[in-house]
């Protein structure tokens, strides 16, 4: 019996580009700008931002597509560290259309158990339907339920938790992620790669690890991370391509974009977090690569490899932000 095809970057967008068919431009390019105007915003809702189809088809277009990227880009670094390790049950607190389920499916392919809630009934209904693209999601639970207080979630081998904390009151995110902490077997918790973002996720990071989770990625320690606060943020970087509708509703020309975001990947599993990793875009000069490293005695440091170092120098010159150091022996092929 073959597998299910796995949910991939190109099969997402083409769902996208079914989905969008017949909705007026004007309109989406309305919903997308109040959508940008409010996930911008300071303050929280208590309501869903999601209102009815034309939002939903809106932020799809808007943000899966990044979003997607972004907590793919997550998962392949926590994935790094518990080779061998996938899981059986997969929830998504506050997943909208899916973008998560999409991404967990596509960095560990195979069936399993996956349930999304989300507060906004249409967002989980155009979910449900774009995942009809993906076999391998068909299978999905879509839940409706109020993200925050009094929020009960089943056991799950992993909890993903994506752009969802900037909607919430300060009690609401520490309710929610002493929910999931409780839950779960892993949590992933993606934000915005703004300053903000980042103290959302140095928040949910120090809760975790006072409910006994080790962090396994990015940071390679489970220590107070080293950045003094209020002089620097950890975020990173994932490139998103984007098709030619999704350059028209956005606004754009370019055929990719860079989305920034910042993560905390911890576990209960015996990790191996990598020794260091890179948490600035490596700076490339003449027979030299500058690399800032967050490394595992907590601290920053910038190191130079140099063509003297042989291969270790042309590994550096194809290492990128985000990246372990120093990088693994190649895996066999098979």
């Amino acid at each position: 019996m073959n597998a299910p095809v796995s949910p991939s970057a190109e099969t997402l967008r083409a769902a996208l580009a079914a989905l969008l068919d017949g909705l007026p431009p004007r309109r989406a390019a309305q919903a997308v700008d109040r959508l940008i105007a409010t996930y911008r915003g300071a303050t929280p809702t208590d309501s869903p931002i999601l209102r009815d189809r034309a939002d939903v088809a809106a932020y799809a277009a808007y943000r899966m597509p990044a979003t997607y990227a972004a907590v793919r880009a997550a998962l392949e670094a926590f994935a790094r560290t518990v080779p061998g390790w996938a899981p059986d049950r997969h929830l998504d607190v506050g997943g909208g259309t899916g973008a998560a389920t999409w991404a967990v499916g596509a960095t560990w392919p195979g069936s399993r158990e996956v349930t999304v809630l989300d507060w906004a009934e249409p967002a989980l209904a155009v979910g449900r339907e774009i995942a009809e693209a993906a076999p391998a999601l068909r299978d999905t639970r879509w839940q409706r339920a109020r993200i925050g207080a009094g929020l009960s979630l089943d056991a799950a081998d992993l909890v993903t938790v994506s752009y969802v904390l900037n909607e919430l009151t300060a009690a609401d995110r520490s309710t929610l992620v002493d929910t999931v902490a409780g839950a779960a077997q892993t949590v992933v918790i993606v934000e915005p790669g703004t300053p903000d973002g980042y103290a959302r996720i140095i928040e949910a990071r120090d809760r975790l690890i006072g409910a006994g989770f080790r962090i396994a990625a990015p940071c390679p320690h489970s220590a107070a991370c080293p950045i003094v606060p209020g002089t620097d943020w950890c975020h990173f970087s994932a490139r998103v391509s984007r098709s030619s509708l999704h350059r028209q509703i956005k606004g754009g020309s370019l055929a990719y974009e860079d989305e920034k975001f910042s993560y905390v990947a911890a576990t209960r599993l015996p990790a191996a977090p990598a020794p260091a990793r890179v948490v600035r875009k490596p700076q490339i000069r003449k027979g030299q690569v500058l690399l800032d490293l967050c490394e595992t005695e907590p601290g920053l440091r910038r190191t130079t490899v140099t063509k003297r170092h042989g291969d270790l120098y042309r590994a550096a010159r194809d290492t990128d932000w985000g990246d372990a150091w120093p990088p693994a022996p190649e895996e066999e092929t098979s």
